[in-house]
């Protein structure tokens, strides 16, 4: 007579066990074993209930996860960076800046002005970083990385879209005007993250006041304070008003997974209407100052 063999583990057959899992009642070795309510569940089952579990989510469709908001650190490190390299070379700060001048030639400067600061001075970087984290610390969490981002960046970029709007025109050709002077910051960003904030949370019925004394505090301190681009800060948070507000619409009234898709969906092609809009009012005002322009230079 034969003896039966010892129970092996599916996934190391080297290896005996006689733990059986709770769920499929295969033997499991202890690498194999995780813990369970009841006794011990085998990783091949963990896996598959967390593919048949649905995972929580926020109203927007962000994962409910725990840990550090990750984009707002990763975008804090990266102003950080270019803020060191302005203090080294004066290149950097020239070459991010945005002038309305070379909206045209050199499109990429509506985005990288974000991320360079003033480098004569400490607190303007402070103030930006300040905000960015505060407010990167509820909205990351609240929408999901890949919106977050979205929000920031296509908030900067209407930042440098209401500068470009707004720039004084010089009385004639050659003199010094807004349509020459370059800026630089993260603060139309931040403001289309304080914009959101107020846009979303009306939406979901929480506190707003906080965020309304902040935006009017920070605006009327735009008009009085000297250098600061309050045409940016204004661009910025209609910009992020306006995608909070496309978030809000796209947000499911339907707790279900196959509504929730579909309405979260149109994020992003609204997103994309929103950048064209800003290249549309950013082409119309380029075409019109240089008509203007050459108005002047003929007359």
């Amino acid at each position: 007579m034969t003896a039966p063999a010892p129970p092996v583990c599916p996934r190391h057959p080297d290896r005996t066990s006689y733990v059986s899992c709770q769920r499929c009642e295969r033997p499991t070795c202890p690498e194999c074993q995780r813990p369970a309510a009841v006794g011990i569940q085998c990783v091949d089952c963990v896996k598959e209930q967390a593919r048949t579990v649905r995972q929580p989510t926020s109203r927007f469709g962000a994962p409910v996860r725990g840990g550090r908001p990750l984009v707002t650190m990763t975008l804090i490190a990266i102003c950080v960076v270019v803020y060191l390299g302005q203090r080294v070379d004066d290149r950097v700060t020239t070459e991010l800046m945005f002038i309305p001048l070379l909206a045209e030639t050199e499109p990429w400067r509506f985005l990288t002005a974000a991320f360079a600061h003033s480098p004569s001075g400490f607190m303007h970087i402070a103030f930006n970083m300040f905000a960015l984290w505060i407010t990167g610390q509820y909205l990351e969490p609240l929408l999901g990385r890949l919106k977050f981002l979205a929000l920031f960046l296509v908030s900067a970029v209407g930042g440098s879209v209401g500068f470009l709007l707004l720039a004084q025109l010089p009385e004639r050709i050659g003199q010094p005007s807004g349509w020459t002077t370059p800026t630089v910051g993260a603060s139309g960003a931040v403001f289309g993250l304080f914009a959101a904030v107020l846009v979303l949370n009306r939406h979901l019925g929480r506190e707003t006041g906080s965020i309304v004394a902040v935006l009017g505090i920070n605006a009327v301190l735009g008009f009085v304070l000297p250098n600061i681009a309050w045409q940016a800060h204004l661009g910025g948070a209609v910009t992020g008003a306006v995608l909070a507000v496309v978030l809000a619409l796209t947000a499911p009234k339907d707790r279900t997974a196959v509504a929730s898709a579909s309405r979260r969906r149109w994020f992003w092609p609204a997103a994309l209407g929103v950048l064209a809009l800003l290249a549309i009012a950013s082409f119309w005002r380029i075409m019109s100052v240089e008509n203007a322009l050459l108005l002047q230079l003929y007359s």
